[in-house]
């Protein structure tokens, strides 16, 4: 690697140019990369409730509605309003009383489903039809379209409506993250550097590598909204650590090769031995992290994979823009860096270390009484699917939603798609076993507009084309529970059971069945990822130490900080969103045993080739890493608690909350608990490590 290090020395200038090149096409390919803002669209396809939205694409040319809700508007303005909106951009069709009936025709005279359906009091409800699947753009621009040309004067709701107000959001708070992010980052560099240029250096490098990160992406076709919100924050919190390995080498070997630097040549061999040097330490700690993110890959909930792929790819991008262009921008400006630099504000903390490894017996003590409750803690946390429970309740959607509540006591809108080939009788049986079951209001389908007894050779076209294809038919289910719920659970799974008796390849879709299958899929997904984020982390810590004790030492240390953080939440009563508590404690073991790696490296040189004392090893061992573990530490805490304390969106927010508070109880855990462990175990570590088991303990 010492070669490599010359080659990047020598073309350092050459480097440089490319490194501001390439920004062209990442910024191209960031803008050309589309943002998905639903995340029930990451579910497997096999599901019948996504095979299901398909179905309404392909037979229906729709894929998504809207409730509309119009208040204190005559019949006749009502028409025109819908008149209106159906010459909105990929607005299919909107149903209302003028779809089935002429409107001077009395609404007393109407069927009582359909009168229940669509009037209350001094309101009326308009089912509009969209072209094109929830999250599309198409939708999103058509309920954009929509909400100005109504105003005040209607009230769209809806899983379209939600989708598009957190585009809004996330488009007006995205960059006041990164900025948030920068800033406190950029802080915590001044008080931890030793001059001034550096941090701003570490921040342009790391700046440009989510800039690669991003612009890569459009490989993968889209990102979402998550993934998208977070990169830059994680990407910044997780890498900011290989520029200061560089720079500290890079000091070290400044010193090593000429206390002066007399020449230009002195100060590139000592960046080329500073890059080698970076590179085995750095590979080794980022491929822990890769391990942790790789892991939410194997989730049948894509987002996972979503999120997984692009933040693997930004550390393996942080790794590479660390040994190739940071080194070129140090020896561009090593002479600015020279000229700022001043004397160390951040303490050496050796006199805490001696401290701490002196009482090491009380962080065991602290360790034994915090481990069950921390254990149950993170066990019972509750967790909330419903994606519209942590937005701010002033959107658009919040209150379009409340009126629907409010004025048609509706929470949900089911949608039963119905194979052809029942008869009316069936069909009208199976309404009036649908509508028995708690919490359904009416059921609208065919049989509420031309009655039960109507042959379908004898249905009118209109109608048909509004409702029924070559090979399906729809009905919609109102429902008064909320999505999300346990009884909108039981409810969805007593509909299917009915359905199901009179035609085994009809299905009930929408939001509600959509939500059911998340949390269905994210149960078994939450286990499937720690435990495999947990297994690669262990195989490598083993492979690297040879060890078989060292990987239960140190993953116990991290996994211990993880369960403490989750029990705060219950602790506390607060409810997380579902991915937080799925992504959290991957990304939290892969970020963070690094700082366990770390301290274990310099104990496992100190036993093995300087033959010191256990006392010894682990006296150096923590003396020698706390400064670097907590500067870790702190950064990553800084960048993920500002756009905690910053971000309206509840997803984000308490990801951020979850993993700024895990890298303080990350940090404080390595500190404090894991000198002990080692001092405790290491006969056991002796024994068990293949070059340590010649070693007279």
């Amino acid at each position: 690697m010492v070669k490599f290090g010359k080659f990047i020395t020598k073309h350092k200038l050459f480097i440089l140019i490319l490194g501001v090149l390439l920004i062209i096409p990442s910024m191209i390919g960031m803008v050309k990369t589309r943002v998905n803002y639903d995340v029930l669209s990451y579910l497997p396809d096999s599901l019948e409730t996504v095979s299901g939205q398909d179905i309404m694409v392909d037979e229906f040319g729709m894929g998504a509605f809207s409730m509309v809700i119009v208040e204190n508007m005559d019949n006749k303005d009502v028409v025109a309003l819908k008149e209106k909106l159906e010459k909105v951009d990929h607005v299919e069709k909107i149903i209302w009383y003028d779809s089935v009936a002429d409107i001077s025709l009395p609404t007393d005279m109407l069927p009582n489903e359909l009168k229940e359906a669509l009037f209350n009091g001094d309101a009326t409800m308009m089912i509009a039809l969209f072209d094109n699947t929830t999250s599309s753009e198409d939708t999103m621009q058509a309920v954009t379209d929509m909400r100005n040309m109504v105003k005040d004067q209607a009230f769209i709701s809806g899983m379209s409506g939600i989708v598009t107000d957190i585009k809004n959001l996330v488009q007006a708070e995205l960059p006041v993250y990164i900025v948030i992010a920068g800033i406190l980052a950029l802080i915590v560099l001044l008080i931890t550097m030793e001059s001034i240029v550096t941090p701003v250096l570490f921040l342009l490098c790391i700046g440009l590598a989510i800039l690669y990160n991003m612009g890569t992406n459009i490989f993968l076709g889209q990102i979402s909204y998550i993934t998208q919100a977070l990169t830059a924050v994680l990407q910044l919190g997780v890498t900011m650590d290989y520029s200061i390995f560089l720079l500290e080498s890079y000091q070290a070997n400044k010193v090593r090769f000429d206390n002066k630097i007399r020449f230009e040549g002195d100060k590139e061999r000592a960046m080329a031995h500073a890059i080698s040097n970076t590179f085995k330490s750095v590979v080794g700690s980022s491929i822990t992290t890769v391990a942790g993110f790789a892991a939410l890959c194997f989730m049948t909930f894509a987002l996972g994979r979503d999120l997984g792929i692009v933040m693997a790819k930004g550390v393996i991008i942080g790794v590479i823009v660390c040994i190739t262009l940071l080194p070129s921008l140090i020896l561009f400006f090593d002479k600015w860096i020279d000229k700022t630099t001043h004397r160390a504000i951040f303490p050496n903390f050796h006199k805490s270390s001696a401290f701490i490894t002196r009482h090491r017996v009380i962080p065991l003590l602290i360790f034994a009484i915090l481990f069950v409750p921390a254990f149950y803690g993170n066990n019972h946390v509750k967790v909330y699917y419903n994606l519209d429970q942590g937005l701010p309740q002033d959107l658009d959607s919040a209150i379009a939603n409340k009126k629907l509540e409010e004025k048609f006591n509706m929470n949900n809108m089911h949608i039963l798609l119905l194979k052809n080939g029942l008869s009316s009788k069936e069909k009208n049986d199976m309404k009036n076993e649908i509508e028995k079951i708690d919490g359904v209001k009416w059921v609208l389908g065919m049989n509420s507009i031309v009655g039960a007894n109507v042959p379908d050779d004898m249905i009118p076209n209109k109608y048909k084309d509004m409702l029924k294809s070559d090979n399906w038919e729809l009905q919609f289910i109102c429902s008064d529970y909320k999505t999300a719920t346990d009884q909108v659970n039981a409810q969805i799974a007593s509909i299917n059971d009915i359905v199901k008796k009179y035609s085994k390849d009809s299905m009930v879709i929408g939001e509600a069945p959509l939500t059911k299958d998340l949390q269905d899929v994210t149960d078994v997904d939450l286990a499937t990822v720690n435990y495999l984020s947990i297994g690669a982390i262990f195989l490598i810590i083993l492979l690297t130490f040879k060890s078989i004790s060292l990987p239960v030492i140190l993953v116990s240390v991290i996994e211990f900080a993880i369960f403490l953080n989750m029990s705060f939440p219950y602790y506390s009563g607060i409810e997380l969103p579902f991915v937080a508590s799925i992504v959290i404690g991957t990304i939290q073991l892969g970020a963070t045993v690094d700082y366990a790696i770390l301290m274990t490296t310099r104990y496992h040189k100190e036993r093995v080739v300087n033959q010191k004392t256990k006392k010894e090893a682990v006296e150096i061992a923590h003396k020698t890493s706390m400064k670097s573990i907590i500067i870790s530490g702190l950064s990553f805490f800084a960048v993920t608690f500002g756009v905690s304390a910053y971000s309206s969106i509840d997803m984000i927010n308490a990801i951020c909350t979850l993993l700024s508070r895990g890298a303080v109880i990350s940090t404080i855990s390595v500190i404090l608990i894991l000198p002990a462990m080692l001092y405790l175990f290491d006969k056991v570590i002796c024994k068990t490590t293949w070059d340590m088991r010649k070693i007279n303990y």
